[in-house]
């Protein structure tokens, strides 16, 4: 049986514009149920590195349904905070048997 857990998401909202026109973000938390985490492999690190130049350190597994935004957003789970990089790969709901059908990498935060 997998087990699955609870992540923060932390996701950023723009909430106006700063003296040099640069936006400003304010932080919302939203729980995620029913996620995977899982560490990475060693070949899956080196990719990252090379693709990315980020240290990719856990995949994130997303359950179906799911309608927020995970790119390039910080997330807690762990007791650490992580930052999330690359593209969310997504499939087919339909065609995959799990509860689970995105995915994204994500690296230590601070």
């Amino acid at each position: 049986m997998l087990h699955t857990i609870t992540i923060i998401l932390k996701e950023k909202y723009e909430t106006g514009r700063d003296p040099f026109n640069a936006p400003i973000y304010e932080y919302a938390d939203t729980p995620v149920e029913g996620c995977l985490v899982a560490p990475l492999k060693t070949e899956d690190i080196v990719n990252s590195l090379s693709l990315y130049g980020k240290h990719a350190v856990y995949e994130i597994a997303i359950p179906k349904g799911d309608t927020h935004e995970w790119e390039n957003q910080k997330v807690v789970f762990l007791g650490r905070t992580f930052q999330t990089f690359g593209y969310m790969v997504q499939g087919i709901e339909e065609n995959i048997p799990l509860k689970w059908n995105g995915k994204i990498y994500c690296e230590v935060y601070g």
